[in-house]
């Protein structure tokens, strides 16, 4: 008996890109997992062929109108609609279906954070899926609703998570994340035009306006028994993909580089898609294109006493469509790595 999967937004960048790791799943070859329908809304009626020739697989298929009854019959849905449209089809799909929401519906605890950031009614909370959290495996597992993580959201709380949980930082905690233009989706914007980025690097959302905030504030403030505090700062690269975050906060008393280099090395050293580089050596953004990879640098600017933390992910991958069946393959009991690349393509 194969499961049967459907991509909602499947045009969109987030969606494309579940796609192109559900054909490489070793379910998909072996006939236990099926790509079923692939939906969109202004895109509904064209050919895959035509939107998104480099998925070969699929190539064949048309997307269909986003309904209810499109997504019905599925064992899976993936949700890659826009902020607040993923509720009411959620609604309509069974407690049974995994709905695994791309978008941030499902991710804040707090009701008052989302009405601030979002401004409508707060749909409720789901497992949130960055799995490297501690306790986080255990919830997604057997789970049928899973919210997807944020992409700055995905690096930075990668980058501080140990420093916090071991208390080997003050919570005061900056963070400054550079990303590619895919980040702001597929759609019709002049900011995103290829003359106003490229040659450019501009800072937007600043000054805690951005809607990553309390999401990054939530994650962490689980780890600490004081309250952190979260400076953070989006910086538009003109690259197609990829985040690169610096983040740092003032060391506590006494902590070496060693020790930050030893608590983040036994922190992560179970883990499949966190890699701690080598000492001297800096993510690059390029090294983890296409992957569900997140390299990670942790350093001490000793004169500062400060830890700096660097980290590079693909937004698209690991910190989207890559997070989303890592997700469905724990809640489905399967293989968590399956289908997830972790080597990159270069130069």
């Amino acid at each position: 008996m194969s499961i049967k999967v459907a991509v909602a937004g499947a045009s969109g960048y987030a969606g494309a890109e579940i796609i192109r790791l559900l054909l490489m799943h070793p379910r998909f070859a072996s006939g236990e997992l099926e790509i079923g329908a692939l939906t969109g809304a202004s895109t509904a009626g064209e050919s895959v062929a035509a939107l998104m020739p480099h998925l070969v697989g699929v190539a064949d298929r048309v997307i269909e109108p986003t309904t209810a009854d499109t997504l019905a019959g599925h064992d899976v849905v993936f949700l890659g609609l826009p902020h607040g449209h993923s509720a009411a089809i959620a609604a309509q799909l069974g407690e049974s279906v995994l709905v695994i929401d791309c978008a941030a519906d499902f991710r804040l605890k707090n009701s008052q954070d989302w009405e601030d950031f979002y401004g409508t009614a707060h749909a409720g909370t789901w497992p949130y899926g960055i799995p490297e959290m501690p306790g986080q495996r255990e919830a997604l597992a057997g789970s049928t609703r899973v919210a997807v993580p944020g992409c700055f959201p995905t690096g930075a709380t990668l980058a501080m998570l140990p420093a916090v949980a071991a208390s080997l930082v003050k919570p005061e905690l900056t963070f400054v994340s550079i990303t590619g233009v895919s980040g702001g989706g597929k759609k019709a914007s002049v900011g995103l035009l290829g003359s106003e980025t490229m040659g450019s690097l501009k800072a937007y959302n600043t000054a805690g306006a951005h809607r990553h905030n309390p999401e990054i504030t939530q994650n962490l403030q689980a780890f600490s028994d004081e309250e952190i505090t979260v400076s953070f700062t989006p910086v538009l690269a003109p690259l197609p993909r990829g985040i690169l975050t610096t983040a740092s906060a003032p060391l506590a008393p006494g902590v070496t580089a060693a020790q930050a280099r030893e608590t983040y090395c036994e922190f992560y050293q179970d883990e499949y898609f966190v890699h701690v580089l080598a000492p001297g050596i800096q993510p690059h953004t390029q090294n983890i294109v296409g992957t569900n990879m997140c390299h990670l640098q942790v350093e001490v600017d000793e004169r500062a006493g400060r830890l700096l933390v660097t980290t590079a992910i693909d937004n698209l991958c690991k910190g989207t469509a890559g997070a989303a069946v890592q997700c469905m393959n724990i809640a489905l009991g399967w293989d968590e790595t399956a289908g997830l690349p972790i080597n990159g393509v270069a130069p």
